[in-house]
């Protein structure tokens, strides 16, 4: 008589425990890494959307775009940083545009928000330690309060 070959119940039940284990053992590390990843480009918007307002702000100083003369040079929203701001000297044609696009907060899970929307906004006139909106755009950060890698909010970004 021939001897059968093929693998045992046992055998194919300990090899599915070991790949279950497995498994068990990567899902949090990929989690991990798409939350990693979620903030590396929260950190790179914030770092670009605030460029761009430094930018607009020292065009205003300079003179380069025109402001109105009550206002405190910083953009009055996020679409002005897109659509550009029309330059102060006449001889010179075009607009001054600091954002080819707005980013979208990647914390932000509604996709049928426009990406100024993601955004919370901080007015030029409002606290540090209470920002509120207002006439103006002085800063940007995430509405998610949910805590990063680091253990701080992701609005105290």
């Amino acid at each position: 008589m021939a001897a059968q070959r093929g693998f045992t119940l046992i055998e194919l039940m300990v090899t599915v425990a070991i790949i279950a284990v497995l498994a068990t053992l990567t899902l949090p590390v990929l989690e991990v890494s798409r939350q990693r990843s979620r903030e590396a480009d929260l950190r790179h918007a914030l770092r670009e959307i605030r460029t761009a307002l430094d930018a607009y702000k020292a065009a205003a100083d300079a003179g380069d775009i025109e402001v109105a003369p009550d206002a405190s040079g910083y953009p009055p929203n996020l679409d002005v940083l897109v659509q550009g701001a029309p330059f102060k000297n006449r001889e010179r044609k075009g607009r001054l545009y600091l954002l080819r696009s707005l980013p979208r907060d990647p914390m932000e899970p509604r996709t049928e928000l426009p990406a100024a929307a993601t955004w919370a906004l901080r007015s030029y006139s409002s606290e540090a330690a209470d920002p509120q909106e207002g006439e103006d755009v002085y800063d940007v950060r995430s509405r998610s309060t949910k805590p990063g890698l680091n253990g701080a909010p992701y609005s105290s970004w």
